[in-house]
């Protein structure tokens, strides 16, 4: 995470707060230097996901069939889960899961959740959503494919209700492998302009 990506420090994780940053395309995270103190990011270039553009191998469908997916059925199972101490580079602290879990339950954080066929969470991810405009926080898999199949999923979700914007935040080789691109600051923000201006009759 570049230095010239934080923009911000300080300030509390308020939902309000929270979502108000997410429509000026900046989102929260802890900074590693400075533990416990709130880090404002907003990357340039900034990673999403074409919703026409997701990389599916075979393996993918393959996995898809073994699967059950959920929605916003066990939410903060899969933050914490996201959250493991184990994983590299982990900063999904407890004052972040109180965070979202306050906007889960006010109807903005949402959950894709992956159950293999004995009904165990395989794996899932989590985010924010805004209008047309989908943050994806993290993911998480216990089992083969699974957060695969939980974007997969996502992705599904986002264009059957005519969503527009799957934002990734930084562009991994790994969600690079799976079709994530890097895009300007200025074009993202111009692509969420437009994502936010999504109105459809009980959508936020």
């Amino acid at each position: 995470m570049p230095d010239s990506d934080l923009i911000s420090l300080g300030g509390d994780l308020e939902p309000s707060t929270i979502v108000n940053a997410y429509r000026r395309g900046v989102f929260p995270m802890e900074t590693a230097s400075l533990p416990g103190v709130i880090g404002w990011w907003s990357p340039d270039p900034r990673g999403v996901v074409p919703l026409d553009g997701l990389r599916i191998t075979k393996s993918m469908r393959r996995s898809a069939r073994r699967y059950e997916i959920r929605v916003d059925t066990c939410f903060e199972r899969v933050v914490r889960a996201c959250a493991d101490p184990s994983r590299e580079d982990g900063w999904i602290t407890e004052p972040f899961i109180t965070a979202y879990a306050k906007l889960h339950e006010l109807g903005w954080a949402h959950s894709v959740e992956v159950f293999d066929r004995d009904g165990q969470l395989a794996g899932g991810l989590y985010g924010v959503r805004v209008g047309g405009f989908f943050a994806g926080e993290s993911m998480f898999h216990a089992r083969r494919d699974a957060s695969k199949v939980a974007l997969m999923a996502l992705v599904d979700l986002m264009q059957k209700t005519g969503m527009l914007l799957l934002d990734v935040q930084w562009c991994t080789d790994h969600l690079a492998s799976l079709g994530a691109v890097t895009i300007p600051r200025q074009e993202y923000f111009a692509r969420l302009d437009v994502a936010l201006a999504f109105r459809k009759a009980g959508v936020q």
